[in-house]
């Protein structure tokens, strides 16, 4: 029995700021940044938008897409790193706001969870609903990634944010893609990139020694909790490299493969932080499962060298043109989505290979995860006969190009959460309505409405 992908819906923001313009304004060459790495848009989320919207967004228009009532999802679960609760997950936000749709307690029997590794809590959502529908083959599971990669001001990641959700429905004899049980995976337990929770002393908030109650809070110390991460650049692409490098290795080990594995793939589907992080991490694989193996140096100074005169061959370049360029597309013009990234590099592919009018069916598809902390899965799919059908209804370029640009200084505002109201005005869309900050009992709680 197959299981996997048998349909896909989206939501991003609708404002974003120019690449161009960004690099322009921290004294940047915009072709280090557009050439470079491949980023043209950042995507950037509105006054009235967070991680519920987009997940609530890109849900209901899963759900409307394919004709689905609640009683035909038995679960929903979410993947993301942008949780706003300690506690009470983003799927629980979910059901609520979809009921004043689909009416009362509707997903009452839907079971529904959030799961967190980074950038791969998605995959773990996906890995773990198909495990369930092996089991349970006339179920459906709906998983969603929703996520808001931001970071500071003038930093080495600023470039590389952006948001939305991707949404998924699961099934058995899935019409879209089919997914392997065989899954290649390398954990380690590092800090590259994580979002601790600062700690002040209250001392340095208040000026009082004498620790007096400050909004709340008895204790003499005070959690500060921030959406931008600590990371270092250079040794979470070390992780990320060396972890898609065990998990394909495993994964080539677990299927008995004994010729070069990437060979079989039509395309690359890879966790995107920027458009051409893929292409960059992948030469050492391209080499180590290829001919070139035995030419490699033992001597890791002129490894290096090697996988980097590799990595700007003729042969390299043209191979990642063919299997990495049609994922990189939407990342180009929407930036990191965090957990959502791999899955949009899979829609990005598809559509292109629609608007190109490609025949892919019965193509394998080669997929590498990455989430820091850090654990990388890789696993293969193979496109099944509807999914032009499916594809079709989406209009990823489409919806891309119809974003509007704003300048620096709207998204200085819009980052620094100075804007008051939104850049534009909602419509046929889930907003955050409010958040409550008076009644005691519902300290934090947040409120969404649908805007027509």
């Amino acid at each position: 029995m197959k299981v996997g992908i048998d349909a896909f819906s989206f939501d991003i923001p609708k404002i974003y700021l120019p690449i161009k313009d960004l690099a322009i304004a921290r004294n940047i060459e915009p072709e280090k940044l557009e050439k470079g790495l491949g980023l043209i848009k950042m995507t950037f989320p509105d006054v009235h938008q967070d991680v519920i919207v987009f997940a609530a967004n890109a849900l209901r228009k899963l759900m409307i897409q394919e004709n689905l009532k609640p009683s035909d999802i038995s679960r929903i679960y979410v993947g993301s790193e942008s949780g706003i609760d300690s506690s009470k997950p983003i799927a629980s936000y979910l059901l609520s706001i979809l009921e004043k749709e689909f009416g009362e307690n509707s997903f009452e029997h839907c079971d529904a969870l959030d799961l967190t590794f980074a950038c791969i809590g998605g995959i773990d959502a996906m890995h773990n609903s198909l495990d369930f529908i092996r089991v349970n083959t006339d179920k459906k599971a709906i998983i969603i990634c929703t996520d808001f990669a931001k970071y500071d001001l003038y930093s080495t990641g600023e470039y590389t944010q952006g948001a939305g959700a991707v949404a998924l429905l699961l099934s058995a004899n899935p019409r879209v893609l089919s997914i392997e049980n065989k899954i290649g995976i390398s954990a380690q337990g590092v800090f590259d990139f994580f979002k601790p929770k600062r700690v002040l002393s209250k001392t340095e908030v208040t000026g009082n020694n004498s620790n007096p109650e400050w909004f709340g809070v008895l204790e003499n110390e005070i959690e500060l909790f921030k959406e931008q991460p600590v990371f270092d650049g250079q040794y979470s692409n070390f992780c990320y490299q060396n972890r898609i490098k065990g998990a394909y290795f495993d994964l080539k080990n677990k299927i008995g493969e004994t010729q070069t594995l990437y060979s079989h793939w039509k395309n690359i589907i890879v966790h995107l932080p920027y458009s051409y992080q893929g292409r960059r991490m992948f030469s050492e694989i391209f080499a180590l499962d290829s001919e070139l193996q035995v030419s490699l140096s033992n001597d890791s100074e002129d490894y290096a060298k090697q996988l980097k005169e590799i990595g700007k061959s003729d042969n390299y370049l043209s191979f990642v043109k063919e299997k990495f360029g049609p994922a990189e597309i939407a990342s180009s013009n929407i930036g990191n989505m965090y957990t959502g990234s791999i899955f949009m590099a899979l829609l990005s592919t598809l559509y292109y290979h629609y608007i190109n009018n490609n025949n892919i069916i019965d193509e394998k598809f080669g997929f590498l995860a990455y989430g820091s902390g850090s654990k990388s899965k890789v696993f293969e799919g193979t496109i099944e006969k509807e999914w032009k059908t499916i594809t079709k209804k989406i209009s990823l370029f489409e919806s891309m190009e119809n974003c509007q640009a704003i300048d620096i200084d709207t998204y200085h505002l819009l980052h620094k959460k100075e804007l008051k109201n939104s850049v534009i005005s909602p419509s046929n869309e889930y907003i955050l309505e409010k958040i409550e900050n008076t009644q005691p009992l519902l300290m934090g709680a947040r409120y969404y409405k649908f805007i027509k």
